[in-house]
């Protein structure tokens, strides 16, 4: 049952062929034996498990089952889940639950699935290799010397090593895209404000977007699908219609225009990797797509603006981690001084406080203007690159990734080598477009990403576009060795 997808194990639930307890009991079974190689799960929540599930088949015995109703699914653990740790993979919060649903968790709740834990991630989804949790790096389930991308690495780890089907992420500067590229997933990551952030724990609040990470496009409609509403609590949270995201899954993309930016095959670019995006392009060729140069001139910037703001919102949204309120607190401060310093540098880890103290000089009096303000000027002239590409294209196509997967420790000691692994994600970010990865062949027995970009609120597209491309290969059905 674990090789299958959502879209099979719903047909299944619905034949009555498999029960919902049955699919949980398996799934709760599989990270019991095999997750000690994986590290992928913080925190399993059984008997909440099995009890959704009796309630999901309860609902599927009276023919009232929504679209995910009894499927399994786990949440990155920045997600607050009511009643049970919500730990943003931090010694500050690993004391910290919840007292209610983020809106994502309430809406997948609703829809019937089945919660079977919180996944690893990088310490408050700060990091691009799932290296700076406090609970211990994840392994990819392709090499587990090698790392799974990050900062959703726990959920893509646990997709990939087939221990639930599909997993909540988050995507600040490319946490769920390069992470499924790196374990050969399908990652989604939606228009900044398609869906709420309310109860999502923020690192920096203008780029952050929940998203999914699943085995195949189909399955990424459906989540989504289910993920998506408005919430009048979360005020970035925009109010528009949503699509069937499933409806237009079997289009064809004749005549559809694709650009493929010439800046993202330059130098940075692992030759093997440019090899099978260039395959791939010619696989949408193929499929009567329209393949069209385009350029975006600012690319080389999104690194360094990125750089800026997110650790700017960061040490902004950090400030609310002081050992007063809730997390982690020092044993015997002196005085609230103490209980402040204290609290924090035990607490938090080298990444987290690298970009807290980056964040706080960029917004002092004296470099405000020089780097912060300069900053968001740049991120403009971003955004207006890609406004600009979509006046002459549909969707935009490239790598997800530089290179595979990479060794544990490979770049821990340069922060820059670490941070250039998002060079081709960053930008999305910054113009709050959707975007998603999909795989598209191995390199060194390790999964490759393509990346494909679209305009504000053209998820269906994307999925539409992904999903073509799935149906004439085979990359997404390929299981990573020992998963099985």
């Amino acid at each position: 049952m674990h090789t299958k997808t959502i879209a099979e194990l719903t047909q299944l639930l619905r034949r009555r062929e498999v029960s919902s307890r049955e699919l949980t009991e398996h799934f709760l079974q599989r990270i019991d034996q095999r997750d000690e190689r994986y590290n992928s799960f913080i925190t399993v929540t059984r008997e909440q498990a099995l009890a959704q599930a009796e309630a999901a088949d309860q609902r599927l015995a009276a023919g009232d089952a929504p679209a995910l109703c009894g499927i399994p699914i786990a949440h990155k653990d920045l997600f607050c889940t009511a009643g049970v740790r919500t730990s943003c993979g931090s010694k500050m919060l690993d004391n910290f639950i919840a007292p209610y649903n983020a809106t994502v968790v309430e809406n997948l709740q609703q829809s019937g699935a089945v919660m079977l834990g919180k996944t690893n991630m990088d310490e408050f989804a700060m990091g691009s290799s799932n290296e700076t949790s406090f609970y211990g790096p994840v392994k990819n389930p392709w090499d587990t010397n090698c790392v799974p991308g990050g900062s959703s690495g726990g959920s893509a780890a646990a997709v990939a090593a087939l221990l639930t089907p599909a997993a909540t992420a988050s995507d600040t500067g490319g946490s769920i895209r390069q992470p499924a590229a790196l374990c050969g997933l399908t990652g989604f990551k939606p228009t900044y404000g398609r869906i709420s952030r309310w109860g999502m724990i923020a690192f920096a609040s203008s780029l952050d977007q929940a998203g999914v990470l699943t085995r195949t496009a189909e399955d990424a409609a459906l989540m989504l699908q289910a993920m998506t509403s408005f919430d009048v609590k979360d005020s970035t949270c925009v109010d528009e219609p949503v699509e069937n995201y499933s409806a237009r899954l079997n289009q064809s993309v004749r005549g559809l225009k694709i650009g493929v930016p010439k800046e993202y095959f330059g130098a940075g670019l692992h030759p093997q990797t440019a090899a099978k995006v260039q395959e791939a392009i010619a696989t949408y060729e193929s499929l009567g797509a329209e393949i069209r140069e385009i350029s975006l001139p600012h690319t080389h910037l999104g690194v360094p603006v990125y750089y800026v703001i997110a650790p700017a919102e960061c040490s902004a949204n950090m400030s609310r981690f002081d050992g007063v309120r809730y997390g982690y607190r020092c044993d015997n401060p002196q005085d609230l001084t103490d209980l402040y310093q204290r609290s924090r540098a035990e607490a938090l880890g080298e990444e987290v406080k690298r970009r807290i103290l980056i964040g706080t000089y960029a917004l002092s009096a004296g470099y405000y203007d020089a780097y912060y303000h300069k900053a968001q000027q740049v991120r403009r002239l971003i955004k207006q690159d890609f406004l600009d590409a979509f006046t002459e294209v549909d969707l935009i196509l490239g790598p997800t990734s530089p290179s595979p997967a990479f060794p544990f420790g490979d770049k821990v000691a340069d922060p820059v080598a670490m941070y250039l692994e998002d060079t081709y994600t960053i930008a999305t970010n910054l113009a709050g477009l959707p975007g998603l990865s999909i795989p598209c062949g191995l390199v060194d027995d390790k999964p490759v990403g393509l990346q494909l970009i679209g305009n504000y609120f053209a998820e269906a597209q994307l999925l539409n576009a992904a999903h073509q491309f799935q149906q004439a290969t085979d990359f997404h059905t390929r299981i990573a060795p020992g998963a099985a």
